[in-house]
């Protein structure tokens, strides 16, 4: 299966795979090959891009990994397509930076419905963030 992640600024990432894991907004979703077609969004988390027989149990550190945050994938025809706001190498992500933003997130004001759901999405986001970043870094 062929693997495309792309942002409003690029291509990040272009390759074959056997097997993927991505973050959809309520939940991880695996695909295999020849997966029927789906349009989903997607939330804040890791996608996993395995290149190996899917047969084989795998583990994170088997695969290629991105942190992604909102956007929208389509898998139609072996083919993955991932719409991303921002997506950057697991490898890239910075634990003091992400406590950092998380803490902004909270210090936000919500004091009006508005507010309240923008700090509701970075708090979601942001803990994500944070979350993938320890993840890798262990």
């Amino acid at each position: 299966m062929r693997c495309l992640i792309v942002t409003p600024e690029k291509t990040v990432l272009d390759m074959e795979s056997e097997f993927v894991v991505l973050p959809l907004y309520d939940g991880e979703f695996g695909v295999l090959p020849n997966h029927v077609p789906v349009v989903a969004r997607i939330g804040a988390g890791d996608i996993r891009i395995y290149q190996s027989d899917q047969n084989q149990l795998q583990s994170p550190e088997d695969a290629v990994c991105f942190y992604l945050e909102g956007g929208f994938v389509e898998i139609l025809d072996n083919n993955i397509v991932v719409m991303s706001l921002f997506a950057v190498p697991v490898k890239e992500l910075d634990i003091e930076f992400a406590e950092s933003q998380l803490q902004k997130a909270i210090d936000r004001p919500f004091h009006t419905p508005e507010l309240a759901k923008i700090r509701e999405e970075q708090l979601y986001s942001r803990r994500a963030r944070l979350k993938i970043a320890k993840k890798y870094k262990q």
